[in-house]
């Protein structure tokens, strides 16, 4: 079996949330069976989430944000896990990505002005959203919400990306949490 370097990110600001709970369970599941794991959760980190120009001046990253590149060109498989919060990831999250998805890190722009490089090029992405509503009724009521992690972040920066939306985590019993987490782990294990 190949061994992957894998990088879990939970993007929920909570570290005692079921999504934390999960992240867990899928490192833990992929480390069992002698895979490298690295485990980054996004309320630890200290950084600005705010674009205060645009990207007309690129403000100095925080050593946090330093580090996450750093995770990210390491890995070859990027996993994220968050919540649906009104149809689209934590600010928190998109304000990661705001702040370090950068020219020159993520992408680079052609001189010609048309088209651009994918720096991250040969990596694959797994991304978790969590949601208190079933997922087909989601999708039905709201469409697809996951494009632009998708296709609008990591395609665009050259990753295989695979979605899987997880639901209904509203009212859960116990029985069903201790399901999910089980299924994160065999997830890890088989790095899906």
């Amino acid at each position: 079996m190949k061994t992957h370097k894998i990088l879990v990110l939970l993007g929920h600001p909570d570290t005692e949330s079921m999504c934390c709970e999960f992240a867990d369970s899928y490192a833990k599941g992929a480390m069992l069976v002698g895979h490298e794991v690295r485990r980054v959760n996004i309320g630890d980190m200290k950084f600005d989430p705010i674009l205060h120009h645009g990207y007309k001046v690129i403000q100095e990253l925080e050593p946090d944000l330093k580090k996450l590149q750093e995770d990210i060109r390491w890995c070859d498989h990027f996993v994220i896990i968050y919540p649906s919060w009104w149809s689209t990831m934590p600010a928190l999250l998109k304000g990661l990505f705001d702040r370090m998805w950068l020219p020159g890190f993520a992408y680079k722009f052609l001189p010609s002005g048309i088209g651009w490089q994918r720096l991250l090029k040969g990596r694959t992405a797994r991304v978790f959203v969590t949601s208190d509503s079933a997922p087909l009724l989601a999708r039905f009521l709201f469409g697809d919400n996951t494009n632009e992690i998708q296709d609008g972040i990591l395609w665009f920066a050259g990753f295989y990306t695979r979605m899987k939306k997880v639901g209904p985590m509203k009212k859960i019993s116990p029985l069903n949490r201790a399901k999910w987490v089980s299924k994160f782990e065999d997830w890890g294990a088989r790095v899906y």
